[in-house]
């Protein structure tokens, strides 16, 4: 029996408007990020949650905690394994910046390319396996429920390629937007991406 999980982008921070790189740093919401969370909330009222999970970092926690309220929903609960790529000595740094000390690893940041090296980050094998084990694991304990799942970026963008049967190490070519959220079908299979989720019923 399958689960059906609503995965959402956190709402913006500052840094994400100043283009800053926050990889793992713990960035809270801004105005516009909370007001996100709450217009994504009205679209997503209808849908009957059955619990939410999120990564313990302030941005992603505080948009599901928005969402929770709004919806009439628990606590969200925090999931570490949702946490964003570390990006090693390059957090904290603005775009610009890096891009006169590291013109090509600010390329391929920009460019979204998964398999970058970081140096005192996070492999790419390591993140992905961590993240898609989480998702496995909430699938496993809610079968034939709807989980809401707030996360980041970088998560996205592996969840995307696994859903897409996308190799790991490919760069995609989109960037989900803060408070954007993409629906998937997850059992012991794998997942699947669906379309937006009123109609869909979980078998």
């Amino acid at each position: 029996m399958e689960t059906l999980m609503c995965v959402v982008r956190h709402g913006e921070t500052e840094w994400n408007r100043l283009s800053v790189l926050q990889g793992s740093l713990d960035i809270p919401l801004n105005d516009t990020g909370r007001e996100q969370a709450k217009t994504l909330a009205q679209t997503l009222r209808h849908c009957r949650f059955d619990r939410v999970y999120a990564s313990p970092l302030v941005r992603a926690f505080e948009t599901a905690d928005i969402l929770a309220t709004s919806l009439g929903l628990a606590t969200p609960l925090a999931r570490n394994d949702l946490r964003e790529r570390h990006f090693g000595k390059v957090q904290g740094l603005p775009k610009s910046r890096l891009a006169e000390l590291d013109p090509v690893l600010c390329e391929q940041i920009h460019l979204r390319n998964p398999a970058i090296e970081l140096e005192d980050g996070e492999a790419l094998n390591d993140f992905a396996d961590r993240v898609l084990a989480c998702l496995t694991d909430i699938a496993s304990e809610h079968r034939g429920q709807r989980c809401l799942v707030v996360t980041h970026g970088w998560v996205m963008d592996v969840i995307t390629r696994e859903a897409r049967n996308v190799p790991r190490d490919r760069a995609l070519p989109l960037k989900r937007k803060n408070g954007e959220a993409v629906w998937l079908r997850v059992d012991a299979q794998g997942m699947t991406e669906v379309n937006s989720p009123e109609d869909q019923l979980v078998a």
